[in-house]
């Protein structure tokens, strides 16, 4: 099969690779689609914290249809569409970035191992494989690639505990930034403000719901949010990875308020200045999803895009076929857009 590999100092390239094996507990999948991520440029700057095993397969946000059957399988059915596949061991000398930016990857049956008492601890567990789920035919793979943030970033909100009528400023419009936005407004949140660092980005998050839109790079956001909010914003979210956000943040955040970073910042470690601050706050750091949480929220994704709430196309801006995968991840780089899809199929 083929694969998108990275050595770690920038390079990327497609690699011919064998397939990989599945044990009895898990299953093949033949790729559809897999999204773009920070993390997968991290990886291929070798800049990703904790990870060092190179030449590694790419791609977390994959999309596919099982095509081979594990004899203990009992949660899958031969031609069901799956989410997050990954390539778990080494194959021919890659190593696993997850994979799935490859032909081929793997699921786990999360059920049929704990049925038969393998579970957490277990070496043939993953906690992957709580959040390796079905999902409809009806969803394209395009669109079925923005589920895995649509559950990731609905997870971080529960983990960080937002509650409905609480305020909430939230740094970024990126993928990420935008599905914070629109999961705050479904969930109740209010007001919603968003900072961008460019007007081309002030309809989109207004587009998602949000409720103020400020350029921080023609205004002082300190002070907008402070005339905003006198008495200070419930929590903020660092949706970028900018040690200037956790200060500014600092500024605005009220008494016993909430300073969230979500995903792996571009530095880190950063010098922090409460000199400004209320006395009480607290700063959450989510830099690993659980997959088991992340699990919990496939349904109510589900049901979102079912009634039309969430629609996955308001994040994407490419579509590109895998055979120009590395010349995305090139153009991705100069460009401060949307979620990236790369497909599998002609």
């Amino acid at each position: 099969m083929r694969s998108l590999v990275t050595d770690g100092r920038g390079n990327l390239e497609i690699r011919h690779i064998a397939r990989p094996l599945y044990n009895e507990y898990q299953a093949l999948v033949k790729l559809e689609s897999c999204g773009i991520c920070g993390t997968d440029s991290k990886i291929i700057n070798g800049q990703f914290k904790g990870f060092d095993h190179y030449p590694a397969s790419l791609g977390h946000e994959g999309v596919g249809r099982v095509v081979e059957l594990g004899s203990k399988v009992t949660s899958f059915s031969f031609g069901d569409r799956v989410l997050l596949p990954f390539m778990e061991e080494a194959i021919d000398g890659v190593n696993s970035g997850w994979g799935a930016f490859s032909e081929y990857a793997i699921i786990g049956d999360a059920q049929a191992l704990l049925v038969d008492g393998k579970g957490p601890g277990d070496p043939q567990f993953s906690e992957a494989y709580y959040a390796q789920q079905r999902i409809p035919d009806e969803i394209s793979s395009v669109d079925a690639a923005m589920i895995v943030t649509f559950r990731e970033v609905l997870s971080a909100i529960k983990r960080f505990n937002f509650q409905a009528g609480e305020s909430v400023v939230i740094f970024g419009a990126g993928p990420v930034g935008l599905t914070f936005t629109k999961m705050a407004k479904l969930l109740g949140l209010g007001p919603v403000v968003v900072s961008v660092n460019r007007d081309s980005k002030i309809d989109e998050a207004k587009a998602v719901g949000a409720d103020y839109v400020f350029n921080s790079s023609t205004v002082d956001i300190v002070r907008e949010l402070k005339a905003l909010f006198p008495q200070g914003v419930d929590q903020t979210v660092d949706a970028v990875g900018l040690p200037e956000i956790m200060n500014q943040s600092m500024k605005v955040v009220k008494h016993n308020g909430k300073i969230c970073c979500y995903g792996v910042p571009k530095e880190q470690k950063m010098e922090l200045d409460w000199s400004q601050s209320e006395y009480n706050w607290s700063l959450h750091f989510l830099q690993w999803p659980s997959k088991l949480e992340e699990s919990l929220c496939h349904e109510q994704i589900l049901e979102w895009m079912a009634e039309g709430r969430l629609i996955p196309s308001d994040y994407i801006s490419d579509i590109v076929h895998f055979d120009d995968a590395v010349e995305a991840f090139a153009a991705a780089k100069n460009k401060s857009g949307k979620k990236v899809v790369i497909t599998f199929d002609k």
